[in-house]
């Protein structure tokens, strides 16, 4: 009698431990479970952890909430200046409702995909060529819009789209090289008349100034002569000074004017004959030396 209920409390205890294994689902902390009792939705989803359902009835499907990384094929479209260009991209995106993504739709995932093919051709249509270059994040956030919109009833969430690359054909490569190089040109060109401007400027100010005091004009001169005469070459080419000339335009003029009544102007010729002599006296020392 003992040896039979002995037995009778291993068969049951064995068969508990049958039913405990065919019973036991263990979710991800990532992970929900949706539980399907005879096709229907049952009870709510089931948290991470240790979880039971009822064998050959219940059925559960583990959902993963992390974010997927999706790559998005490259597509071939026409920009809106007709352009012909191949962009591909990326999709992140994760579930938040996992009931309506077992329920909602077959395959959440390769429906995404498709969504954002869709989109990308669209968003290829509607822009042109120098946004795609240099204003995706606002092209980014348009594709965030057009694939998150069908998605919310899938239960799935888009956390973010970002455009990889533009490809653009040859021809295209090129144009754009020289077109740049002609702007690169046309800037190097504005600059250096800018400069020839304001280093004409700056000479007009110079000629003004040497124009009220003509010795500044004879010291510019010797220190040129100097400049020139301290790398030691064999030729030294000598200009006439500007006041020796005018000396000598107004000698002829000084001599011909009589005695009584010019006699100013016979003291500023000799004044201007003593400058020029200390002029020539001081370029032929620094020549000498």
């Amino acid at each position: 009698m003992v040896e039979e209920l002995i037995g009778a409390v291993a068969a049951v205890c064995a068969g508990g431990l049958v039913y405990l294994a065919a019973a036991a689902r263990v979710v991800k902390q990532y992970e929900r479970g949706v539980v399907f009792r005879l096709g229907r939705l049952h009870g709510e989803v089931r948290r991470p952890g240790f979880n039971l359902v009822v064998p050959a009835v219940d059925r559960m499907r583990k959902v993963n909430l992390q974010i997927v990384t999706m790559p998005i094929p490259a597509q071939e479209g026409i920009t809106r200046d007709n352009v012909t260009v191949r962009v591909d991209a990326v999709v992140y995106f994760k579930v938040v409702d996992p009931a309506a993504a077992v329920v909602n739709v077959e395959d959440y995932r390769f429906a995404v995909s498709q969504m954002a093919q869709t989109s990308l051709r669209s968003i290829i249509g509607k822009s042109e060529l120098d946004d795609l270059l240099s204003n995706r994040e606002k092209l980014n956030q348009g594709l965030e819009l057009m694939i998150d919109s069908p998605a919310v009833e899938w239960g799935v969430t888009i956390d973010r789209v970002e455009i990889k690359d533009v490809s653009l054909p040859d021809t295209m490569k090129r144009s754009m090289a020289r077109q740049a190089e002609a702007d690169r040109e046309r800037r190097a060109r504005l600059i250096n008349a800018d400069a020839e401007y304001q280093a004409s400027k700056k000479l007009a100010q110079a000629a003004h100034q040497m124009a009220d005091t003509p010795s500044a004009l004879q010291l510019r001169l010797l220190q040129t002569v100097m400049a020139v005469a301290a790398e030691k070459n064999s030729t030294l080419v000598l200009p006439i000074p500007v006041e020796l000339l005018r000396f000598l335009e107004r000698g002829p003029e000084a001599s011909r004017a009589p005695s009584t009544g010019h006699a100013e102007h016979a003291e500023h010729a000799v004044a201007d004959a003593e400058q020029a002599k200390e002029a020539l006296e001081e370029l032929r020392h620094a020549v000498e030396q």
